[in-house]
């Protein structure tokens, strides 16, 4: 060989090997950032591209299960043997003087005890109402807070405070806070998702808002059965190529304004685009169960009926496979990379009739959720998923007498002093107990947790320090926690 063709021949064996280093750095980076152990490219127009974390996180995806309406947490969690001695009686002027109720009637007002019967659980003890069974089985699994609090006794207000930090309309939500924080490693499906059952909570889509951040942080609401996001599915006469024509058309467009501008809505804009395509594959597959064995679908109570059970608030016929359906979906999701899955559930507002409402409920919701936890556990996955039980509120200790008769207590007001909440994975130190009530569950005695209290913990499971991630908006740094919020240390492993 001469020495030109030794020149040619080292020349293309040069650029070979240097073109696929390139490709595989490319590569490798790709896939480094959708683990989130990478930032991502500064110049991406992908909004939900994956981040960063602070330090390393011990959560990588999080359930919400959040039950509106507020259970009682005295029927629940709480047991108050007490409280059951003084069944009847009022309590001391000096306690309710000042406080304000949604319906109760001060004068006539009476103490009401559970009527359920509490065991313990696990090898920690852990005591648990008889109408969470399945529940109780994952006691060594779970931090149980007793000792929440809110500064909000109505509906809406609380659950905004609740999902969003403050109780006012136009926040983000905690899932869109996350997912702006770090993004998410799912590319065919949305970083943040919702999945509702029952009546619907009465705060509704601002439970799931992306408030003042881009929209593409918004949670998308998925349907667990038919088309699961309306909408989706191409409209008749529209083929796969026009619409692919148009979205191409699309995106040059808006990528070329978002140059000029820099807007990151237009950012938000390209990336709805861009997802809705290749959810039209990923949605339909996500919601197909027919790959799950029949031993898992009955685990979870996917098919269950609501047989023998007296129907009220907490929904109607289908409510039972629908929650469950729900909870299998969210392990799903969890697979399949979603950042942060909303499980929604209402009504738990027992104003009366509480004993069978309760059952109701509690029925519903205790073996799905506790197959969800054990489930995301036999797989490998509850290490790095943050298992929320959560609420606006709690329950009163005094019956419901809305009409002011002490023969009308069946039920029990709002009660945002004192209630109950529950943790599991994502670095959470299961099998204990947090903070105690007083004898009555009126007030906190020991570890009250705020609602910022709560949201610090969970951000720092995810390697987020709360008082860094903020955003810009109306002349200050706001955040999730608002201007409070400390890392509950005893929730931690």
């Amino acid at each position: 060989m001469d020495p030109l063709e030794q020149h040619i021949a080292k020349t293309r064996r040069d650029f070979l090997a240097t073109s696929a280093s390139g490709l595989g750095t490319l590569a490798l980076t790709s896939l480094l950032q959708q683990e989130g152990l990478l930032a991502a490219d500064s110049t991406t127009t992908d909004p939900l591209a994956p981040k960063a974390p602070h330090f390393a996180p011990k959560a990588k995806n999080c359930i919400f299960i959040f039950m509106a309406g507020a259970p009682s947490q005295l029927d629940l969690f709480d047991p108050k043997p007490k409280l059951k001695e003084l069944h009847g009686k009022p309590l001391p002027e000096s306690l309710t003087k000042s406080v304000r109720f949604a319906f109760i009637k001060k004068e006539s007002a009476v103490l009401i005890g559970s009527k359920r019967k509490f065991t313990p659980h696990g090898e920690c003890g852990m005591e648990l109402s008889d109408v969470l069974p399945n529940i109780g089985t994952c006691a060594d699994d779970i931090a149980l807070i007793r000792s929440m609090r809110s500064t909000q006794f109505n509906h809406h207000p609380g659950q905004l405070l609740m999902t969003s930090g403050v109780p006012r309309f136009g926040f983000p939500s905690v899932g869109s806070w996350l997912n702006y924080g770090l993004g998410t490693a799912s590319r065919d499906l949305p970083g943040y998702v919702v999945l509702t059952s029952g009546r619907g909570a009465s705060g509704g889509a601002t439970n799931w808002t992306s408030g003042f951040l881009p929209s593409t942080y918004q949670g998308v609401l998925f349907r667990n059965k038919g088309e699961p996001v309306l909408n989706l599915n191409n409209p008749a006469g529209v083929s796969t190529q026009m619409q692919k024509t148009g979205l191409e058309a699309l995106t040059s467009l808006n990528q070329s304004r978002y140059e000029r501008i820099h807007d990151p809505e237009i950012a938000s804009r390209i990336a709805s685009y861009e997802l809705a395509y290749r959810m039209q594959t990923a949605a339909p597959e996500l919601i197909d169960l027919s790959g799950e064995t029949q031993a898992t679908l009955d685990a979870y109570g996917v098919g269950r009926t609501e047989e023998g059970m007296k129907m009220g608030r907490g929904g109607g016929k289908g409510t039972f496979n629908s929650f469950s359906t729900n909870c299998l979906l969210a392990r799903r999701l969890i697979e399949r990379g979603v950042r942060f899955t909303n499980i929604i559930h209402a009504s738990w507002d027992h104003h009366s009739s509480l004993d069978t409402e309760i059952e109701f409920n509690a029925k519903m919701a205790d073996q799905p959720v506790a197959a969800l936890i054990k489930d995301l556990k036999e797989r490998g996955l509850l290490d790095e998923t943050l298992v929320v039980w959560g609420c606006e509120f709690g329950r009163t200790p005094l019956g419901e007498n809305r009409g002011g008769s002490r023969d009308s207590n069946t039920g029990r007001d709002h009660h945002p002093f004192a209630f109950s909440m529950f943790m599991a994975g994502g670095g959470i130190k299961g099998g204990q107990v947090i903070g105690r009530t007083d004898d009555v569950g009126w007030n906190i005695e020991e570890d009250p947790v705020e609602v910022n209290d709560l949201h610090a913990t969970l951000l720092h499971l995810f390697g987020i320090n709360h008082l860094k991630l903020t955003v810009r908006f109306g002349g200050r740094d706001v955040r999730l926690t608002d201007v409070a919020g400390n890392v509950v240390q005893k929730l931690l492993a």
